[in-house]
């Protein structure tokens, strides 16, 4: 008996469960989805865009001038501050140059000295070669003997001698007298290129040393960026090559050539080193910037950037399926191509999504064309 009891009552729970089953579908189907009008579907088919190689690098001014002290000396007044401006030629900072005028004061009276000196052996010269000329008339007359004209001929040789000896004594003296200025020059320390000052590295009363940097120019009107490429692109890239580069802090679109190219692969990153000059208004020293290196063609599902809908972290588009079903669908974008992203997941090529009245789009509504 109590068998029975048992059994009648596991018919009864799987009679209720199956009525409510029934019930569920039949709810299902009597739940009305809302219409869904004035919109505009695309379907997606593939099209073929450029392929890039990305790489990465830092923009920096083509010319860099470390300026140097070449006179050791306190120095006695700084001109710049960093973050001015400068041309070729302008003072930067003064050293005490008072010990090099000394040299040159001593080497202006010394190359007076061999001035006057050379002056007077001119002078001997002159006079032995007026001697000379008159005994040679003489001996030709027979006035004089060879003897006597012997002795004036060398004594013209020897006024020659020692003319020659003050000639180059004056241009020692006159290259002496060249040097000590240009070593005084050192003491004013001027721009050897026209650009910006980007460093500062000593003030006035410190000593200057003779290859102590004093300060950094840089030349903001040519750029470079040094890059590195992955080694299956050897043989590939040539200088002249064109080249996409984005910088700045909002990724500015500039063009670029390739300048240099060193097809000599690192053994431990499998890269090898490229140079690029960057075009652009907006170029600084500095920048970090991505590069984009043509590789070809290949294939790319691409949707409107009207058509992308963000609620919160979530990225999607309304997709519409056979049944003209609205089902919001998560996806992943990449770069965005002429007003469009290329999708990198979450559609597929043949799938209808709404590109336009995305404000009517409801998620599990129906399409009503």
């Amino acid at each position: 008996m109590r068998r029975y009891i048992i059994f009648a009552a596991a018919l009864a729970v799987t009679a209720s469960l199956m009525g409510c089953r029934g019930g569920d579908k039949e709810a299902r189907r009597e739940i009305p989805r809302q219409a869904v009008t004035g919109v505009t579907t695309m379907k997606l088919t593939p099209v073929s865009v450029d392929s890039y190689y990305e790489t990465s690098g830092t923009i920096r001014a083509r010319t860099v001038s470390a300026v140097a002290a070449r006179v050791t000396g306190a120095v006695t007044s700084v001109k710049i501050a960093e973050g001015d401006r400068v041309k070729t030629g302008d003072i930067l900072m003064t050293i005490d140059d008072r010990d090099t005028a000394q040299r040159v004061t001593a080497a202006q009276a010394a190359f007076n000295e061999a001035i006057s000196a050379r002056d007077g052996a001119s002078q001997r010269f002159s006079l032995a070669e007026v001697t000379y000329r008159r005994y040679r008339n003489l001996l030709a007359e027979k006035v004089v003997s060879g003897h006597e004209f012997d002795q004036i001929e060398t004594e013209r040789k020897v006024a020659e001698a020692e003319l020659g000896r003050a000639t180059q004594a004056m241009e020692r003296g006159r290259a002496n007298l060249e040097e000590a200025r240009i070593q005084r020059g050192y003491g004013v320390v001027r721009a050897p290129i026209s650009g910006i000052v980007t460093g500062k590295k000593i003030e006035t009363g410190s000593l200057a040393m003779p290859g102590t940097p004093l300060c950094v120019v840089e030349d903001d009107t040519s750029f470079k960026m040094d890059a590195h490429v992955d080694g299956r692109l050897v043989g590939r890239l040539s200088p002249g090559m064109t080249v996409v580069v984005l910088a700045g802090k909002n990724g500015e679109k500039l063009a670029g050539r390739i300048t240099r190219v060193v097809p000599a692969v690192d053994p431990v990153s499998r890269t090898f080193p490229i140079e690029i000059a960057p075009q652009g208004s907006a170029l600084r020293s500095g920048l970090y910037g991505q590069v984009l290196i043509p590789d070809g063609k290949r294939d790319a599902l691409l949707v409107p950037v009207g058509s992308v809908v963000e609620r919160g972290q979530l990225t999607g588009v309304f997709v519409v399926d056979d049944r003209n079903v609205v089902t919001y669908r998560l996806i992943k974008t990449g770069k965005v191509r002429d007003g469009q992203y290329e999708i990198l997941s979450g559609l597929t090529k043949g799938e209808e999504i709404i590109i336009s009245g995305i404000e009517r789009a409801v998620d599990g509504g129906i399409v009503r064309k």
